[in-house]
């Protein structure tokens, strides 16, 4: 397709997670136009959910339509094993998807082009195309939030694995007498050094029995105030950190790791000593950029629009931006 597109085209994006929807009209040049959000309901079942995913892309092209736009594809970002070349969401926890061929669905309802994409390899995309890792060439996108996933971006491809399980980098093994991971495993990388294992350990190590256990971003709060004890919980998670980043650039040899997630908010607190600590661990290996992510959590929903873009052939978008 030619790299003069029409002004009036754009696509219509969603980043389905457990609790909401981010939705958006996206121009082939990555500027956005409209945004919306939308609960998403899980608890209501799949069926429910899937239709008030199709409800909501609808109801996004008839308004992009009444504005005098054009919509020309969709692209779905959501959680869990995604088959991006059957397009269909294998298994999504947090929406309760099991084996649902959403694309075609959505081909069905709305007669328009779709892609579905995995939401981290999603936000992995934007960062990649137009966020912190733009221009870099080989970017790891590194997502820190309950539990911790990543997408390995080349020259703005993120690799989907052969079986829709590329980037689980959350369960590298870091601590082999760690405590146990929700995948059933002790010592993952995701049970140490996760948002949600950092307010456990703490918990765990003061006896903190409170039905609203301390957070990660208030252990990073009190570790920075002199706290002894959340300063300890806080150099662990940053060990084990180091330690998983290592493993992935002997893996991946990358330009830029980016770190997103609730946990990069934490910003220099995170980023200072994790760039020491993956210093030391680097012996003959490239030492990566290492930055925090630029797009928010606005980075899954532009990411769901470049896959919606690239099944239309429009690649101009990272240029224009």
């Amino acid at each position: 397709m030619s790299a003069a597109v029409s002004d009036d085209r754009v696509v219509v994006a969603l980043d389905v997670g457990g609790t909401g929807m981010k939705c958006a009209l996206v121009r082939p040049d990555g500027v956005v136009v409209r945004t919306e959000r939308h609960p998403t309901d899980a608890a209501r079942g799949p069926a429910a959910v899937l239709g008030t995913i199709l409800d909501v892309a609808g109801g996004l092209a008839d308004k992009a339509r009444a504005d005098g736009l054009t919509p020309i594809a969709v692209g779905i970002a959501v959680p869990g094993v995604v088959d991006e070349v059957r397009g269909v969401a294998v298994w999504s926890a947090n929406v309760g998807f099991r084996d649902v061929p959403l694309r075609d669905l959505a081909v069905q309802r709305l007669g328009l082009p779709t892609a579905l994409g995995h939401d981290v390899r999603a936000g992995g995309l934007a960062e990649a195309r137009l966020g912190a890792g733009r221009g870099t060439g080989h970017v790891l996108f590194v997502a820190i939030g309950t539990g911790i996933a990543a997408a390995h971006v080349v020259d703005g491809t993120a690799a989907v694995g052969a079986h829709g399980a590329a980037g689980e980098i959350g369960h590298i093994l870091v601590r082999p007498d760690g405590p146990r991971c929700g995948c059933g495993r002790p010592g993952c990388l995701e049970a140490v050094a996760s948002a949600a294992a950092i307010g456990r350990r703490y918990a765990e190590l003061a006896g903190d029995t409170a039905d609203a256990p301390v957070t990660a971003a208030e252990v990073a709060d009190r570790a920075a105030a002199g706290e002894p004890l959340a300063g300890q919980v806080w150099q662990e998670a940053i060990e084990a950190l180091a330690d998983g980043l290592a493993s992935g650039q002997a893996l991946f040899d990358v330009a830029t790791v980016v770190l997103g997630g609730g946990l990069a908010q934490a910003g220099d607190r995170l980023l200072t000593p994790l760039r020491a600590a993956l210093h030391e661990r680097m012996t003959f290996h490239r030492e990566p950029q290492l930055v925090a992510a630029a797009l928010g959590d606005e980075a899954g929903c532009l990411g769901a629009a470049l896959l919606a873009l690239d099944a239309v052939g429009v690649r101009d978008h990272q240029e224009k931006r």
